[in-house]
C-alpha cells in the first residue's frame, strides 16, 4: 500500500471516531446501536489501513 495516504486514513478514522462519540453523547437515552457499531467498524477499518500503510516492508531494509 502506498504511504502517501497515511494522513488521509488517519483523518478519516479520527473523524469517524468523533462521529461515534458525538452520537453517544447526543442520543444518550435512546442509543442507536446499529449506527454506532457501523461507525465504529468504519473507524477501526481506517485505522487499520493507516497501520498497514505505515508498516510497509521495503526491500532496501532487508539488505
Amino acid at each position: 500500500m502506498s504511504s502517501k495516504y497515511l494522513i488521509l486514513y488517519l483523518a478519516a478514522g479520527t473523524l469517524a471516531l468523533f462521529l461515534v462519540i458525538y452520537q453517544l453523547i447526543t442520543t444518550n437515552p435512546a442509543l442507536n446501536l446499529g449506527r454506532i457499531a457501523l461507525n465504529s467498524v468504519i473507524s477501526i477499518f481506517f485505522y487499520y489501513l493507516a497501520f498497514k500503510t505505515y508498516h510497509e516492508k521495503k526491500d532496501k531494509e532487508l539488505m
